[in-house]
């Protein structure tokens, strides 16, 4: 994967239906160009995850993908010993031979479950290393992190170092749930996506979806801008701007109220929504 330009970015983000403005397609080309990872903030919804995906996608990279969650650890992001394995061919062992199996066979290879990381650096073709909402990890995980990224191998004691076989364009994402240490933020290019204005979301919705009518596509755009400005407990995002032109469409109907648990995930949000009329003459 290499970009020869900032426009060579936008043109191959594009091509997977993903508009990418300038900053952002700065920020992926000197990803790519400068071997760091991209630390990508911002509200969930406005398409963090998706860059990595149409990198990948547009590119015939492939998309290695760790979902962080609270309690993650090493054998979860890494690797572990299939245990399991591991105890039928020990007792395969005794039953055939009548003796131990070797510790260098039990922990060899055959026995290895790789988990993202580590298959991000065995991959030899192209990859896109997605970590995604590395907010929820804790701060143990994101220091093992931090030295993963530093040096791109690890460390097996039954095996060995495993260095990086290429070196995959790496996309953190965060929701920013909690301030991550500045340890890892300096090992990384920073780029905040915002939610995009009302013309630019208009664009993105026909990118995705060319059979709606630009009346729909328009009026759905305005409704969600007026949803973000309210004290929700649960902004729309993108992902429900796109899917909320695809139900009217489905529908064969122009009420946006109709389909607002589309756009709406929260019961009171509905409630307030409909009760205050944030909607009319939308």
């Amino acid at each position: 994967m290499a970009f020869n330009s900032i426009e060579d970015v936008q043109q191959t983000l594009s091509s997977d239906h993903y508009l990418a403005d300038r900053a952002l397609a700065t920020s992926v080309f000197l990803a790519e160009q400068l071997s760091q990872p991209l630390l990508l903030e911002g509200e969930a919804g406005v398409g963090k995850t998706e860059v990595a995906k149409a990198l990948a996608h547009a590119t015939g990279a492939r998309l290695i993908r760790l979902q962080c969650h609270e309690g993650i650890d090493l054998h979860q992001a890494l690797y572990d010993w299939d245990y399991q394995r591991q105890l039928l061919a020990i007792r395969a062992a005794e039953a055939g031979q009548g003796g131990e199996l070797p510790e260098s066979r039990l922990f060899s290879r055959e026995f290895l479950l790789r988990r993202p990381l580590l298959e991000a650096l065995e991959e030899e073709g192209p990859v896109v290393l997605l970590i995604d909402e590395v907010d929820r990890a804790d701060d143990e995980f994101e220091a093992f992190l931090l030295e993963f990224l530093s040096d791109f191998q690890v460390t097996i004691p039954e095996l060995g170092t495993v260095e990086a076989r290429g070196h995959p364009l790496v996309i953190i994402t965060s929701n920013r749930t909690r301030e991550l240490h500045d340890a890892l933020k300096r090992r990384c290019l920073y780029h905040w996506i915002d939610y995009p204005t009302p013309d630019r979301e208009q664009e993105i919705v026909r990118a995705r979806l060319p059979e709606v009518p630009d009346e729909i596509a328009e009026r759905v755009c305005a409704a969600v801008a007026r949803l973000r400005a309210q004290e929700l407990y649960k902004l729309p995002g993108v992902g429900e701007t796109i899917n909320w032109a695809r139900a009217l469409l489905a529908l064969g109907t122009d009420d946006l109220e109709e389909a607002l648990g589309v756009a709406l995930k929260v019961r009171e949000d509905i409630d307030r929504v409909r009760e205050q009329g944030v909607l009319e003459g939308v």
